[in-house]
């Protein structure tokens, strides 16, 4: 999981030749997946549809750079356009990115539908037709203009929409957080910062870079990023800076200290520091501010002050620590903090009396219990390459999770998932524990797609909420309990439905739902998907109160998205959940017999 962990860099990179090379080449896709799905929402804009030719053919080049493993920039015309998704249009906007640093027709769409306009497509209801109209009809070019209309009742007289309309629309904008002051969504984040981080890590000047505040605290969303760098020549790095293609305006711009807005929104503070500096720097501008603020409450009380620069004393300035994060924590009395656990929620508490759990690591994961394979309509590669991928990263089980049947297009038969069975049986173990498993889908009641005794037929059942969004409180209650209750059922995959930044999950009392997984021996997943990352911390940190078992998953339809599980990892930190709370970090033995228990119930 080397590589794909360089995609997200929670720890600090030293500037060598590897890690250059990883960051450069992560970076480069991600930049141009980020730039193709700009494109693709644009031109379904500009087209009024989402099947498009266009926009299809964009959003076939995404999967293909998702799956290609290597740098698009390097790969010729003629490479590129015998890669499978990839035609001669797109290949020729990959090869006008590589050369240029951009593409003319997504600039041109940019002027016609400025960032302000665009963010007016994560508001579920308003396809591009509609916002077409919106935009004819009442002039309306963002979130706060349509927030605007909706207050003065401007939308109920224009045809096809009405007060119900208005009345969805208002608590769309409110549940996704859009509009001033909105927070992005760390998985739009983390391409910006990828591209960043490798080309300043490419310069000389730079002997180590990180990422901090609330991304490298792995919170869902970001307000604004904090970077750090350790260097003793501060100006090439800040001239590098500044004069990024990814930077729209300069706000400002020092020796040690600039801050710039980029084309995405979003702003970017780049500190650089002494390298003896870089321990409490990266301290400092992780956060939270809570958590600073307790741990400079411990320095005062040993007549110490605690900044960006270092642990020194109050009378004399002497430096107490400063080259690392543990060697603050260890001279404030307290063992070193993960950077998800920082939010001043009783860690620094637990820290002081020796009692903060050992959070689960990537390491102690053994399995992978939510899989897809080509077999499922949105599934990207075959059994046997998810089942290499498997192998690759050392796991001892795995449950292949094809969806169930309701679920439109892409959904599975009994005879397909029983002769992929067969299939699984005539493959061999080759010392890889595989469970056969279905992505069930949960219906408006609580019923899912087989019938119990093909259900029973099964090793392994997720069941996931893939539809009727809108139902009530107490019905999506009441359908989460119907589906752990039923003994077919081992875990409750993406427990809200969310899609972060563009879909609110569903509203349901989450106690009773919590009690229950607890009670019947059902795992709560938390699906490592970067546009997931559900269930949420504030679940996972509720349900290992309440003695939960959770799952963390990938959710992977190709081999790409392994790197996933690094990221659910992140997750499950910040609801402090430990090895015993995961039930793929246990023993293969220990995992079956539990996950048995439950099947027969």
């Amino acid at each position: 999981m080397a590589e794909p962990g360089l995609r997200f860099p929670l720890s600090p990179i030293s500037q060598t030749e590897n890690q250059v090379r990883f960051l450069k080449v992560a970076a480069a896709n991600r930049g141009l997946e980020a730039a193709l799905s700009e494109l693709a929402i644009l031109t379904e804009l500009e087209e009024g549809s989402p099947q498009a030719f266009r926009v299809r053919a964009y959003e076939n080049g995404i999967t293909a750079l998702a799956a290609l493993g290597r740098d698009a920039s390097q790969m010729s015309l003629a490479e590129l356009k015998a890669v499978r998704g990839i035609g001669e249009g797109i290949a020729r906007k990959i090869r006008e990115y590589a050369d240029t640093g951009g593409i003319a027709r997504l600039e041109e769409l940019r002027k016609k539908y400025p960032p302000s306009f665009l963010e007016l497509t994560r508001v579920p209801g308003l396809g591009p037709k509609k916002l077409t109209e919106l935009r004819k009809l009442l002039g309306i070019e963002s979130v706060a203009a349509l927030q605007e209309a909706i207050s003065a009742e401007r939308l109920r007289d224009i045809p096809g929409f009405g007060e119900k309309t208005e009345e969805n629309l208002k608590r769309a904008i409110e549940r996704l957080g859009l509009g001033e002051g909105r927070r992005h969504p760390i998985g739009e984040v983390m391409p910006l910062v990828n591209a960043i981080v490798a080309e300043l890590a490419a310069l000389p000047q730079v002997k180590t870079i990180l990422p901090c505040g609330s991304y490298r605290r792995f919170s869902e969303t970001i307000g604004d990023l904090d970077i750090v760098v350790a260097s003793r020549k501060a100006v090439p790095i800040m001239d590098r800076f500044v004069s990024l293609p990814e930077v729209r305006e300069v706000l400002a711009k020092g020796d040690t200290k600039s801050a710039v807005i980029t084309s995405a929104g979003v702003q970017v503070d780049l500190r650089v520091v002494a390298p003896q500096e870089f321990g409490a720097a990266s301290l400092y501008f992780t956060g939270s501010k809570a958590h600073n603020i307790n741990l400079r409450q411990r320095a005062l009380a040993k007549n110490w002050t605690l900044n960006e620069y270092g642990l020194s004393q109050l009378e004399g300035g002497k430096v107490v620590a400063q080259r690392s994060e543990g060697d603050i924590y260890q001279a404030l009395g307290l063992s070193l903090i993960p950077p998800p656990m920082r939010e001043d929620t009783g860690e620094i508490e637990a820290a002081a009396k020796g009692s903060l759990p050992r959070p689960i690591e990537l390491s102690d994961i053994k399995g992978d219990l939510h899989l897809h394979t080509d077999l499922s309509g949105d599934g990207r590669a075959s059994l046997e390459t998810m089942l290499a991928s498997v192998r690759e990263r050392g796991l001892s089980y795995v449950a292949i999770t094809d969806h169930g049947e309701d679920l439109s297009i892409n959904g599975v038969s009994r005879d397909q998932l029983r002769r992929q069975r067969k299939r699984i049986q005539q493959l061999g173990s080759d010392g890889l524990t595989v469970l056969h498993g279905c992505e069930l889908n949960i219906g408006s009641d609580g019923d899912l797609d087989y019938d119990p005794d093909f259900i029973a037929e099964l090793d392994w059942g997720v069941a996931s909420v893939h539809s009727h969004f809108d139902l009530d409180r107490t019905r999506q209650t009441r359908r989460l309990l119907a589906a752990i209750a039923n003994p077919g059922v081992n875990a409750i995959g993406h427990l809200s439905g969310r899609k972060l930044g563009r879909r609110p999950g569903i509203e349901f009392e989450l106690e009773p739902v919590l009690e229950a997984a607890a009670a019947t021996g059902t795992a709560i997943e938390i699906n490592g998907a970067i546009d997931r990352l559900d269930a949420n911390a504030e679940v996972v940190r509720r349900g290992v109160e309440l003695g939960v078992v959770f799952t963390i998953s990938t959710d992977a339809h190709h081999p790409v998205e392994a790197e996933r599980m690094g990221w659910g990892v992140q997750l499950a930190q910040r609801g402090w959940a430990t090895r015993q709370h995961i039930a793929n970090a246990w023993p293969v033995n220990k995992f079956l017999r539990w996950a048995k228990a439950k099947r027969q119930s």
